[in-house]
């Protein structure tokens, strides 16, 4: 699944707690009950709600 970090977070990849998940990445994740839990509590959000907040700033800016 396609994950994004929250805005403000960054969140330990499972098994690797020195590397992060940011905001500013995508990255694709295995649904285990570490990641499901962090997109249940917010830490984590489904990457698909995040590009759809893009291209609606991006449009916003263009009629400006």
């Amino acid at each position: 699944m396609l994950v994004k970090a929250a805005p403000g977070l960054r969140l330990p990849k499972e098994g690797k707690p020195r590397q992060y998940i940011t905001e500013t990445d995508t990255v694709v994740v295995p649904e285990t009950a570490y990641y499901l839990r962090a997109l249940a509590s917010g830490d984590l959000l489904p990457a698909t709600a995040a590009k759809a907040k893009a291209p609606a700033a991006t449009t916003a800016q263009a009629k400006e």
